[in-house]
């Protein structure tokens, strides 16, 4: 389709054209509505005029109830890195719980799934098991708190670290648990260098993605990221990397890349199989607080942290499939889709760019570059809206705010229809 120079009639038509096509999910919607505040329970799925309900999925396909078919290129905002089909871990999955689905007890494959990301991530001599990303992170935090016996934590604007860690500019989300924030700009050292220096010495810890997510896939100069390990350790804090997106760019995650050891890392999302899962882990002495026959004083509950579906389901997908090969390739893949995507919009003379890393982008309607996120001041969200829906049209899935997140399943040949789509429409 032909971008339209009136985007306002051009956003209209598009929702009016998506409705029209889709009269059951409009009806789930409409349902949905009355039991459900806003007709969901997962804030970041709606979008305006209503979102599509999926009836199934297999390998890299969602079909929606009213028929349509999508190449999943949003991967679960990450989660389905392993796609909707992964044999060996619906497998592993069905094993485990056809042995007794809720135990009450501890079972072998939470050690196996531990020994398994100890010797992935460099920063993790001990890790213990959440339900989410954002258990992990509050759990990171409570115990950085503690270890350092102080109460500052610096994050970043736009920063997202779970449901209720969540730091856009301006007023801070009422759902966002009241720890005693310092919030500065990503990518910038002077900024968190002078927080440092007029809190030092009450800064527990600094909580970091190493590529801002949410906040559109902007990544971690290495400059910034080497600040940051040098003021934590010069004042005593302790330096937390939030992997639960980034972990997936390599076995060891981005910190392997970048050559930079937090203290704390934490994980989610792919690493249980695709199943409810999360992590926090880190150097031995900061986890022994966990460690009560040891002396250590923090207790962390949570009756499905030890899950058997989960846990088995990781030990499959770390066994068998996500191997060092198969993620380079799948990053790999995500890297050519995102220069020919820009060399695209370029060519094509549209105020749109991709930023991201690996596997991981984010569409943008600036013609960029993107490295800060002030570098997105004048980003029409028109653009970006209208994309989404030329995209659903053209048999692709997506996040409504540009978010790409490649499954194993993506091949190629599907990274050329992409392509050829965006050179088209």
């Amino acid at each position: 389709m032909q971008r339209r120079a009136d985007l306002d009639q051009a956003v209209f038509d598009a929702r009016a054209d998506y409705a029209r096509q889709r009269p059951s999910s409009k009806r789930w919607s409409e349902r949905a509505r009355r039991v459900l505040p806003g007709g969901n329970t997962r804030s970041v799925l709606h979008f305006e005029p209503f979102p599509l309900r999926v009836e199934r999925a297999e390998a890299k396909y969602l079909w929606d109830v009213d028929g349509h078919r999508y190449v999943d290129l949003l991967g679960n905002y990450t989660a389905g890195l392993l796609g909707h089909s992964p044999r060996p871990v619906l497998d592993a999955a069905r094993a485990a719980l056809e042995g007794g689905m809720s135990l009450g007890a501890m079972n072998e494959n939470e050690v196996l799934l531990a020994e398994l990301l100890v010797d992935r991530f460099p920063s993790i001599e001990q890790v213990r098991f959440t339900n989410s990303g954002t258990e992990a992170n509050l759990m990171a935090l409570a115990v950085a708190t503690h270890h350092t016996g102080r109460s500052k934590i610096v994050v970043f604007h736009h920063g997202y670290h779970g449901g209720v860690l969540t730091f856009a500019v301006g007023d801070r989300d009422p759902v966002t648990v009241p720890h005693d924030w310092l919030v500065v700009d990503y990518n910038d050292v002077a900024q968190v260098t002078g927080a440092f220096g007029n809190y030092g010495h009450e800064i527990a810890c600094v909580l970091v993605e190493p590529m801002l997510g949410s906040g559109g896939c902007i990544p971690a100069r290495p400059e910034f990221l080497g600040a940051l390990r040098d003021l934590c350790t010069h004042h005593g804090s302790l330096l937390v990397f939030d992997e639960v997106m980034t972990s997936r760019l390599s076995t060891g995650g981005a910190q392997r890349l970048v050559g930079t050891t937090p203290d704390l890392t934490t994980l989610g999302k792919y690493l249980g199989g695709g199943l409810s899962f999360g992590a926090f882990g880190g150097r031995r002495d900061v986890m022994a607080h966990f460690d009560g026959p040891a002396g250590g004083r923090l207790s962390h509950a949570g009756t499905f942290n030890n899950n058997v579906a989960s846990m088995a389901a990781g030990v499959a997908a770390l066994t068998t499939i996500l191997t060092e090969e198969v993620l380079a390739d799948v990053n790999a893949r995500g890297e050519r889709l995102r220069q020919r995507l820009n060399e695209t919009f370029r060519a094509r003379g549209e105020p749109m760019c991709v930023s991201g890393t690996g596997s991981l982008m984010n569409i943008h309607g600036v013609a960029g570059p993107v490295e800060r996120y002030s570098d997105l001041a004048g980003d029409d969200d028109r653009q970006r809206e209208l994309f989404f829906f030329d995209a659903l049209e053209a048999g692709f899935y997506i996040a409504r705010r540009g978010f790409i997140a490649l499954s194993v399943e993506i091949t190629d040949a599907d990274v050329d229809e992409f392509v050829g789509f965006v050179a088209d429409r």
